[in-house]
């Protein structure tokens, strides 16, 4: 496995791989890699014959300085766990070679930033559209993948590439979860055993309105108070946000869901323990397909 830690041989070395016919994916991490990062990997080794992850714990996406140096920093592990999954090539950069001295350029997205995480965290998705764009240009991939937990993030990604005319397949990865429902992130290792165990309230939140709209309800005001009393079980539990969006443009889902729609949840827990540091953020969702009356279908 090779290390990369400069844009210019990144560049140089996806060109070469682009001469010998060979597909190059991408995945883009913070690091502290998990179950859930290495199945991006197991899913860019299916449509690529190159894999290269980049860790790079980006400081514009954090509007919160505490959430940046509290960001958990695993490089050794990190670079293990590539080596075992068969990763080809880490990119490795610093902050100064991602953003140099005098770099003021930065990419906006429009209103698929506005709501959800991008209205409780200003700035977060210029960072994330920034370092994306810089990461593509760097790596000149054929194919990005993502996780579909951060399912603002995969939107805004798509878009950014339909928009700019970036040469790249953006690839979702569906979510990867703890045996108990949780969604695998690297901020659980935050959570206390009894914030751990509460955690677990969002994925029963969405499991219950997913059954609900299985059933035929369509209530968007319904559905969401149930989300709501589900998390509210969980007495350390504040919800950011809980949401229905429309699922391909994240605009507020209409009062009677007739298209599919996303569910999308922020949720912090308290960690209990002091020396955890501040409340822990987790993010989870859903995407739902009301069910339409089969007599109103044409036969």
């Amino acid at each position: 496995m090779q290390r990369v830690e400069t844009i210019t041989a990144l560049q140089r070395l996806a060109d070469a791989e682009r001469s010998a016919g060979r597909r190059i994916a991408l995945v883009p991490t913070m690091g502290a890699l998990h179950a859930g990062h290495i199945a991006l990997v197991d899913a860019a080794r299916r449509c690529a014959d190159r894999v290269w992850v980049s860790i790079f714990v980006n400081p514009a996406q954090f509007n919160d300085p505490a959430d940046l140096e509290n960001y958990p920093r695993t490089l050794e592990a990190d670079l293990e766990a590539c080596e075992v999954a068969g990763v080809d090539q880490v990119f490795l950069p610093g902050a100064g070679e991602m953003y140099p001295p005098g770099c003021e350029t930065r990419v906006e997205v429009g209103a698929l930033a506005d709501p959800l995480c991008g209205a409780s965290r200003p700035g977060h998705f210029a960072g994330v559209a920034t370092i994306v764009s810089k990461l593509l240009l760097a790596a000149k991939p054929h194919v990005a993948v993502f996780g579909e937990k951060d399912y603002q993030q995969l939107a805004l990604i798509r878009r950014l590439v339909r928009d700019f005319g970036f040469d790249v397949e953006i690839v979702g990865v569906p979510t990867v979860r703890e045996p108990d429902g949780l969604a695998i992130s690297s901020r659980n290792v935050h959570l206390d055993p009894e914030a751990r165990r509460q955690a677990t309230a969002l994925e029963r939140a969405l499991a219950a309105a997913s059954s609900e709209v299985a059933a035929g309800e369509c209530d968007r005001d319904r559905l969401l108070a149930g989300v709501r009393r589900e998390i509210a079980k969980a007495s350390l539990a504040e919800i950011d946000y809980a949401e229905l969006r429309d699922a391909a443009t994240l605009e507020p889902a209409p009062a009677t869901l007739a298209a599919p729609s996303v569910l999308a949840l922020a949720v912090h827990f308290d960690p209990g323990d002091p020396k955890r540091g501040n409340r822990v953020r987790l993010i989870d969702n859903c995407v739902l397909h009301p069910q339409h009356n089969r007599e109103d279908s044409p036969s």
